[in-house]
């Protein structure tokens, strides 16, 4: 255990916390379990280290974090170090990457119930089950889902100005005057495209020379490793897999038709359909229905998006679409927090209410005739006016 409280050590002070993700003042820090669910490099280590290291430096003889990959765990259970943790008076347990453990729903409940004095926030894959047959964490935890950089927070790492996070309500009625405001304080066109480019997954500060590179080494372990250990996908079927990843980065927009596709790809209608929802539940597509609820693992989405712009860069290259772009932006900074939905008329349906076309500055207002609530969302623009909302808006939602 000596071991681990080093490394641990090590990477806090490590940890810059000159920016932090919005997220942080989200989450209920006071509850016992607390869990933390995310795509493959979104910042979710980070978020843990940022916190211990501004919440709780002066109480680090009571903090460990440790993640559930370490060698150490090949000789010893989770069990096990909660109880020497505990014993040493330790109080705040940060579990990294639990699904790396085959047992930790398990472990992770009895620990939660014969240490009532240990706080305990985990984070895992997107794909991370909290409920089973044997252990129901669902009761005993609070879950957050944590995805990529906002355009309001990637403005914030290029330029330092926080702005403040607007409500889709707020946006609605006051969204020529936020406008106005963003625009005295920065020129957000000047860093959009670069955000659509590689703006969206925290690391592309490391190196962006190298940034795709690591995101497609980042999609290959989340599609080899994640899938097969969390779904048991049969590995045979993962190049299947990214077959599929790639037509949907090339479609505009992406509508399954799916006896055309399985035949094209060589599997059965219903195994199509499980890859599409492993897909978005793993954080890489996002599928729209006509109902926002009771959807099934094999029902067809209507369309088929990418989690996020910059996996359309890395997929489809200098093809990428700039409609696809738009729509994938909208759906992406919007999806995180309200329900997205087909819609006959339109592009979007939001939270069973607002309808939203996507479009450039030349789109008309013909398609939201005669529909209340509609409003055309259009990119090239700074400031809109009535119904015409600037496209950039909708990346300050978080």
């Amino acid at each position: 255990m000596d071991t681990i409280i080093e490394l641990f050590e090590k990477k806090l002070a490590r940890t810059n916390t000159q920016f932090v993700r919005n997220i942080i003042n989200e989450i209920n820090w006071n509850a016992r379990l607390i869990g933390i669910k995310g795509a493959r490099g979104v910042g979710k280590t980070t978020l843990l280290l940022q916190y211990i290291k501004l919440n709780l430096h002066s109480e680090l003889d009571k903090v460990l974090y440790v993640s559930l990959d370490n060698i150490w765990f090949n000789n010893h259970t989770l069990v096990d170090l909660a109880k020497s943790f505990e014993q040493r008076g330790g109080k705040y347990l940060f579990l990294d990457e639990v699904h790396k453990y085959s047992q930790w729903t398990q472990e992770l409940k009895n620990i939660y119930d014969d240490y009532p004095d240990l706080k305990i926030v985990f984070t895992g894959s997107s794909l991370l089950e909290i409920l089973n047959a044997r252990a129901d964490l669902s009761r005993r935890a609070i879950t957050y889902y944590m995805q990529g950089l906002s355009f309001r927070e990637y403005l914030a790492l290029e330029t330092g100005e926080v702005l403040p996070v607007i409500t889709l309500k707020d946006l609605l009625k006051n969204h020529s005057a936020i406008a106005r405001t963003i625009n005295k304080k920065l020129k957000p066109f000047k860093y959009f495209e670069n955000y659509l480019k590689h703006g969206y997954y925290p690391y592309y500060q490391e190196d962006k020379e190298l940034y795709f590179v690591r995101m497609g080494e980042v999609i290959n372990m989340m599609l080899d490793i994640e899938l097969p250990l969390l779904r048991k996908v049969d590995i045979a079927y993962i190049s299947k897999i990214k077959q599929l990843l790639t037509i949907i980065a090339a479609t505009v927009p992406f509508q399954p038709n799916v006896s055309k596709l399985s035949n094209k790809i060589g599997i059965n209608r219903n195994t199509l359909l499980a890859y599409l929802h492993y897909l978005e539940e793993i954080g890489l597509t996002k599928n729209l229905f006509k109902q926002s609820s009771g959807i099934s693992a094999l029902q067809k989405p209507l369309k088929t998006y990418l989690e996020n712009t910059n996996l359309m860069y890395l997929l489809a290259q200098d093809n990428a679409n700039k409609g696809n772009l738009r729509e994938t932006f909208f759906a992406n900074q919007l999806g995180y927090k309200h329900k997205l939905t087909y819609a006959e008329q339109g592009d979007f349906k939001i939270d069973d209410k607002y309808i939203f076309e996507i479009g450039g500055k030349n789109k008309t207002k013909q398609q939201l005739n005669n529909l209340t609530d509609a409003y055309a969302v259009i990119d090239d623009i700074t400031i809109g006016s009535q119904n015409r909302i600037p496209l950039f808006l909708f990346g300050f939602f978080y």
